[in-house]
């Protein structure tokens, strides 16, 4: 999928997206728990790639993360704007950060490369690597299945990913796993892991 493809997608469904997914109240509490561990508090700029109607950036900055949402559909950010305007918000592309290098402390991208074809998800990494400091710790939440395959999403097509094949990418791009949390399909919600991971140094 291309960038302008999955724009497209999101924002031909932004306002049904928005009444069913749009706060953090509708995110399981295991799910942000995990993202409150490993993002509450950083020492520096936290990065919501993918923020969508930009729960999750609000959520973030409720644990005193310095957190800016960023996102490619028009509809989200200006609702993101609206709904929460003490927060930061910004039309921008995971693949083309508008950001200066080393400075961020931490990356949340919550379901917002799942849409990435297997060969571009090298590229994307390497740019959160290019914008992290030493330390800096991403979190990602992913679909997961035993091998990378595409499949029908709701909204566009999105991949399925192997934890430890997602890990093992995480790895080559710099950074080092510390924890995952995988939990299995409910009548909702396909079967999907989160996974947390430092930059190392170099």
């Amino acid at each position: 999928m291309t960038t302008d493809q999955v724009r497209r997608a999101y924002a031909s469904v932004a306002d049904l997206y928005i009444e069913l997914f749009g706060t953090s109240g509708q995110v399981h509490a295991d799910d942000l728990a995990f993202i409150r561990r490993h993002l509450a508090g950083r020492p520096g700029p936290v990065l919501d790639l993918g923020c969508g109607p930009g729960h999750l950036t609000d959520f973030l900055r409720s644990c005193g993360a310095d957190a800016t949402g960023f996102d490619i559909v028009t509809e989200f950010v200006a609702h993101a704007r609206a709904t929460h305007p003490g927060g930061r918000y910004v039309l921008g592309s995971m693949r083309d950060l508008a950001v200066a290098t080393g400075r961020v402390a931490g990356i949340l991208a919550w379901a917002s490369v799942i849409h990435l074809p297997p060969p571009d998800l090298d590229g994307v990494l390497a740019e959160f690597r290019r914008v992290t400091a030493p330390d800096a710790v991403v979190v990602f939440g992913i679909f997961v299945g035993d091998e990378v395959t595409a499949f029908d999403h709701k909204v566009t097509t999105a991949y399925r990913w192997p934890v430890d094949e997602f890990s093992a990418r995480l790895a080559r791009a710099g950074f080092a796993e510390v924890e995952r949390l995988h939990r299995p399909c409910d009548d909702t919600r396909r079967p999907h892991a989160a996974v947390a991971a430092v930059r190392t140094a170099g």
